[in-house]
């Protein structure tokens, strides 16, 4: 596997806020030199909705030494809205990429329940209902591949004219994508559960079968016992309040950090003789899923970050300068890091 990389969050939009507040570029500059420097990873993905911090955070990664893969991921904004981003993205990822870093520009993600007007429903929540009713998802997803291609035609068109290098896409399964235009083949289905864990090796090698460099651009499980099993969708433990905020835990959690790092150890073990080219644990910090002294309101236990978020005006200790602690899952990484960099 050529890369090695992990998912950075410079905020999901949603309910007037989004899922990283404050967005401090000096926390951001020193986050990507530990990503670099102490979990060894090559790349990291930036994600988010909001143009200027994409752009902040990709240069702050490039200065690290990261390769940056360029990643709108946006929530409820109209296809017209989507290509007028992902264009001006491409020409904030063009400049970055011709003052030398080395970048990798997709094309969105998830567009299909992040965006309006592919599925039925009025916004996020409401189109991941239709896709939970198999008897309107049948329905809904028939003519969503045609939908969805004749969209990236366009955004793929709209970003060649303004990115000379590599793009791709995150996609996910029932999207349909049609890999041909394409240089990357990419997707955050990269979750092994206890429903797909049998179909994981498949998945994988229809992955590499388009004759493309391949990336699984995320994969993890949260912090708490049981989460390898439900792995994506760790965070069906919150009950999220109407400000995108977690309000309390729907059953009791215990927090068990040793399954996520295990977790992901094996899934990159897996990924490391799949033929992939590159492979992003998700995620770096969950910073709306905060730690808190008591075990009810101890949200980062459903958080799939690697760093233990801590409440707002706190400083950790093994960084000093930070506002969180490492996991276990983040000693494994720079464990697995280290490895993959030491001569042989």
């Amino acid at each position: 596997m050529r890369v090695f990389g992990i998912n950075f969050d410079t905020g999901f939009t949603s309910a007037g806020t989004t899922t990283r507040e404050p967005f401090d570029p000096a926390t951001v500059r020193r986050e990507m030199e530990i990503i670099r420097g102490e979990l060894h990873c090559d790349a990291v993905r930036i994600t988010g909705g909001d143009r200027d911090r994409l752009e902040t955070a990709a240069r702050l990664a490039a200065d690290a030494g990261l390769e940056v893969w360029y990643c709108p991921f946006t929530n409820d904004l109209t296809q017209e809205e989507l290509l007028d981003f992902l264009t001006d993205s491409a020409a904030r990822a063009e400049r970055l990429r011709r003052d030398g870093a080395e970048v990798v520009f997709l094309t969105g993600s998830e567009i299909s329940i992040c965006t309006a007007g592919f599925l039925p429903g009025d916004d996020l929540l409401g189109r991941a209902a239709v896709l939970s009713d198999p008897q309107r998802a049948r329905s809904a997803l028939a003519a969503l591949p045609d939908a969805i291609n004749a969209f990236l035609g366009k955004a793929l068109a709209a970003a060649r004219a303004e990115f000379g290098g590599r793009i791709g896409y995150a996609s996910l399964p029932f999207e349909g994508v049609d890999w041909t235009p394409f240089d990357v083949v990419a997707t955050d289905a990269g979750y092994r559960d206890a429903q797909n864990a049998g179909h994981l090796a498949g998945g994988l090698r229809a992955l590499n079968s388009h004759g493309r460099p391949a990336a699984v651009t995320e994969f993890g499980c949260a912090a708490f016992r049981g989460a390898a099993d439900i792995a994506s969708r760790g965070d069906e433990v919150i009950e999220w309040n109407d400000r995108a905020r977690p309000a309390r835990f729907t059953r009791p959690v215990v927090r068990d950090e040793q399954e996520q790092a295990d977790y992901l150890s094996e899934l990159l073990g897996i990924f490391d003789k799949s033929g992939l080219d590159a492979a992003f644990v998700y995620t770096f910090a969950r910073y709306d899923l905060p730690h808190a002294d008591t075990e009810d309101r101890d949200f980062d236990k459903a958080s799939l970050g690697i760093v233990k978020v801590l409440p707002e005006g706190r400083l950790g200790t093994a960084y000093p300068d930070m506002p969180w602690e490492p996991k276990a899952a983040f000693h494994a990484l720079a464990r697995y890091g280290r490895d993959r960099t030491r001569p042989e």
